[in-house]
């Protein structure tokens, strides 16, 4: 069902895209705004995962330099049938984790070292399991794609104000002009970003829920991610994490949103689902599985 919903949605981002890009330009802007998005997501398919670790100073580990963590990551990649990914620490205080890469066999995952500090070892297994789950169901890539064709959006909506101000929607159709007037530019220069966000933090939560439920049966205890969900939660509302706050594009990566300032109305806006329901949702699903264990064998931290 999560993967029904992501690819409705994915094809609703598409079309409002293209939709866009017919009513800022006619026909030449549907073209333009392909070339657009082809040209954004080849980038961003090759170096997302760069840009993102520079962004937050993140530091290369193995198993010398960190061997508890690069343990927990490597059984966790054992247990999931995935490739090693790369393993990297984020020097702040505040508990939070993300993956990244193009793909399994590119894939690197990243914990604050806060989250190390704060939590128990099978507290980190869980979190890390979350972020496995979203390599193995290639959420990097979706999310990537994603933001690709949002920010494509954001950019014919600045065309769109930029042409409505300077007059520049003359021409009909087949001349490649739009068929909007003066307003209907500025209303789309104003709505189109908005719709993209809100249909991006759509995609961005039916990921998590389907992260947190793959993540449970990688590490086996679907409390153990319940009960990490519990703690980062209170703490990263306590601690600010100064990247995120400057990079707010990248907060969807996060296991807990890594942005201050939440709020009743800011939840219609969050890339994150409601944590209480998510906490609720894995306890549920510790209760049908009895004891809170799914785990096929022993667990190392068990």
């Amino acid at each position: 069902m999560n993967t029904l919903r992501t690819f409705t949605l994915l094809a609703a981002l598409t079309a409002l895209f293209l939709g866009i890009g017919w009513l800022v330009a006619g026909t030449t802007g549907i073209v333009i705004a392909f070339v657009i998005a082809v040209a954004m997501n080849a980038f961003s398919y090759w170096n997302a995962d760069k840009i993102v670790l520079r962004m937050y100073h993140a530091k290369e580990v193995d198993k010398a330099s960190a061997p508890a963590f690069y343990g927990i990551v490597e059984q966790l990649a054992h247990n999931a049938g995935l490739p090693m990914p790369r393993v990297f620490i984020i020097e702040t205080d505040q508990p939070n984790a993300f993956a990244t890469g193009r793909s399994p066999e590119r894939a690197a995952v990243a914990a604050t070292s806060g989250l190390l500090n704060r939590l128990n070892d099978r507290e980190i297994a869980g979190v890390m399991a979350h972020e496995l789950a979203h390599v193995k169901n290639r959420d990097t890539l979706t999310m990537t794609i994603t933001a690709t064709i949002a920010g494509a959006i954001s950019m014919l909506a600045n065309f769109a104000m930029f042409a409505g101000m300077f007059g520049g929607v003359g021409g009909d159709d087949e001349e490649g002009g739009s068929p909007l007037g003066f307003v209907g530019m500025l209303v789309i220069a104003m709505l189109a970003p908005l719709a993209a966000s809100l249909v991006q933090m759509a995609i961005s939560r039916t990921r998590e829920y389907a992260a947190d439920r793959g993540g449970a049966e990688i590490c086996g205890h679907p409390e153990w991610l319940a009960s990490a969900l519990e703690r980062m939660s209170r703490s990263a509302e306590e601690t600010v994490n100064r990247d995120a706050e400057r990079n707010p594009a990248t907060a969807h990566m996060f296991i807990v949103n890594p942005l201050s300032g939440r709020g009743s109305f800011a939840s219609l806006f969050s890339t994150h689902p409601d944590m209480e329901e998510r906490i609720q949702l894995l306890r549920q699903m510790a209760g049908e599985t009895g004891g809170g264990s799914t785990a096929r064998a022993a667990s190392p931290w068990a």
